[in-house]
């Protein structure tokens, strides 16, 4: 299993069930290049994923919801660029 293959899995998940979670957020913004890596995801996406990620991580605890957005930015990014090796 690549790291953060597990947040993108549950992501696709949620995403292709209509749920709006961190998770399935992330594979929003990331879904052109995952569509493109052929990862199964349907083709109604959140609008304007990016803001709604960061405003979801607000109310839970907004004070680190910057770093955090950040850091899920960057996981997104390193299982992408996982992912592009393998294909």
């Amino acid at each position: 299993m690549r790291p953060g293959e597990d947040l993108i899995t549950e992501g696709i998940n949620d995403l292709n069930e209509g749920r709006e979670t961190i998770a399935s957020l992330l594979v929003s913004i990331g879904s052109p290049r995952l569509r493109a890596l052929g990862f199964p995801i349907k083709k109604q996406i959140f609008k304007q994923p990016e803001h709604r990620l960061y405003l979801l991580l607000a109310r839970t605890d907004p004070d680190s919801a910057h770093s955090r957005y950040n850091a899920l930015i960057r996981r997104l990014v390193s299982f992408e660029r996982s992912a592009a090796c393998v294909t």
